[in-house]
């Protein structure tokens, strides 16, 4: 059975469709079988895999039962992927019946067995579809970037996270706090890591042991639809993604 990872957070620009591209191709590189899933209508984490997102079926068609999620599923470099578009975006209005927080539950609980992890991005949003990941997910995982903004984010997420505990998912496990473009020379990088420690603490959870550095090669990856580690596994970017996949490893995950 997959081990489900969510990466979440309701802010954007906090590197979190990057994490979740670092994931899939970490993982693959280590051996493990992947999917990857794109719960985010903007539909950044294909089109960062090389996939033409608005062309075929996506996970919409399988949460409208128009197709089934076999057929959504596609090939890439590192695994497998069922992407999103636009499209998706209707879900708030369009799926208002009961039992909606367990659509994604229901579509992939077929498949499950076939994959060692399930990586699914988030839209940086509180909405019907972050919730949908967190009662499928086994693990969540928050990236944030080291300031304060990016703090009062976190906590927000904390009522949703428990709100899908109490009534949907009592096993989701909230894994780690990552940090990402990381800058250690910045004036504020040790006074928000400090506070991140203390947030982590509320909710039970810790900081990750490593962090992710500031990299070009990030912003360059996209635009060859490669998994992040297989672009540019060099770069200090892609050194410490690869590391914490090996952190995730040893802490059981």
């Amino acid at each position: 059975m997959a081990k489900v990872i969510a990466v979440t957070n309701q802010k954007g620009g906090v590197a979190k469709t990057t994490t979740c591209n670092a994931l899939i191709s970490g993982l693959a590189r280590m051996g493990y079988k992947v999917l990857g899933i794109d719960l985010d209508p903007q539909g950044s984490l294909g089109f960062s895999l090389g996939i033409n997102i608005e062309e075929g079926i996506t996970l919409y068609d399988v949460f409208k039962g128009k197709a089934t999620i076999t057929e959504a599923i596609r090939s890439i470099d590192c695994g497998h992927f069922i992407p999103s578009n636009i499209l998706l975006s209707t879900a708030e209005l369009e799926f208002n019946h009961s039992g909606r927080e367990f659509l994604l539950t229901e579509a992939i609980k077929d498949i499950k067995d076939i994959y060692d992890y399930v990586i699914i991005d988030t839209p940086p949003a509180l909405n019907i579809l972050t919730v949908n990941a967190y009662v499928c997910a086994d693990y969540l995982i928050i990236p944030m970037i080291p300031e304060i903004l990016s703090l009062l984010g976190i906590s927000q997420i904390k009522d949703t996270i428990e709100n899908v505990k109490k009534y949907y998912n009592p096993k989701l496990n909230l894994t780690c706090i990552l940090l990402t473009k990381y800058n250690k020379r910045a004036s504020l990088t040790k006074e928000v890591s400090d506070m991140t420690e203390a947030i982590a603490s509320q909710l039970g959870t810790k900081v990750a042991d490593t962090v992710i550095r500031n990299s070009v090669a990030v912003a360059e990856a996209p635009a060859h639809g490669l998994g992040l580690l297989d672009y540019a596994p060099k770069s200090n970017a892609c050194i410490d993604y690869f590391n914490f996949v090996k952190e995730l490893i040893r802490g059981g995950l």
